[in-house]
């Protein structure tokens, strides 16, 4: 029926549309369960999730540590595989001081979302199989650039893992400027998920990594606010253990709600 092919072609190409904009929308949940806020009990329980993408890196990360332990701050940190490969004894500290390990893909490829479910299971099991090595356990999952299809969420579905965005990003991997950054945080309240890098971080006009710069102030704020930073897994989940383990290894297992 010929006269209908123009009006297939349309429906096509409409449907392929709706499906990029969606998928370019990182908090969109439109493609599968996308957590972009903390439960409502966390919320009120005054709670905030710190996430911090692209580590681990050796002359960053410690510094990230050392400002997070100065104001009792824990936090979560989505790492790539094979920073995760070359650096495991970072890794190990990182949850040595109380924060989460999370995925961020093996090699961190900004194509992740235009990959087929094949590509994406390859990028993510990697990444889990290097970090579980070093000692952690991913329970969260979080694409470079947020950007995602809808592949990820039956990907994700075999591995446990759960999706993971933000609620307000800092932008510190593409500007250098830290009020600029410090504004794009401004406001940030109870149930947030901030992000902020310790990997790829961009340098100030001093060439420092902007996030060094960021991080005390916004901390400052935070107590201030009387905002409680918190791992991703522990005010999602409750704290992590054997659950978080099994979920890791693709043997999903239920877990108590931390903020009920």
């Amino acid at each position: 029926m010929p006269a209908l092919w123009p009006w297939v072609l349309c429906g096509l190409a409409a449907n392929h549309l709706a499906l990029t904009l969606a998928g370019m929308c990182p908090r969109s949940p439109l493609l599968g369960p996308n957590l972009s806020r903390l439960p409502q009990a966390c919320a009120s329980a005054g709670q905030v999730a710190l996430t911090f993408d692209d580590g681990p890196d050796p002359e960053i990360t410690p510094r990230v540590l050392d400002l997070l332990e100065a104001h009792q701050a824990r936090a979560s940190f989505f790492l790539i595989g094979q920073r995760t490969a070359r650096h495991p004894a970072l890794v190990r500290e990182i949850l040595r001081r109380g924060h989460s390990v999370e995925n961020h893909t093996h090699s961190h490829p900004l194509h992740f979302a235009a990959l087929g479910p094949g590509g994406q299971r390859r990028e993510i099991l990697r990444a889990q199989a290097a970090i579980l090595e070093a000692g952690g356990a991913p329970r969260f999952f979080r694409p470079p650039v947020g950007l995602h299809s809808p592949f990820l969420a039956p990907v994700l579905a075999g591995t446990g893992l759960r999706h993971a965005s933000w609620t307000r990003r800092g932008a510190d991997g593409a500007i250098g400027a830290p009020a600029r950054v410090l504004r794009r945080l401004r406001g940030a309240g109870a149930g947030d998920i901030l992000l902020l890098h310790d990997g790829n971080s961009r340098p100030d006009a001093q060439g420092r990594p902007v996030v060094l710069a960021v991080l005390p102030i916004l901390l400052a704020r935070l107590r201030a606010a009387g905002l409680s930073p918190v791992p991703l897994p522990e005010a999602v989940d409750g704290p992590a253990g054997p659950a978080a383990a099994a979920a890791a290894a693709g043997n999903p297992a239920s877990a108590a709600r931390a903020c009920r």
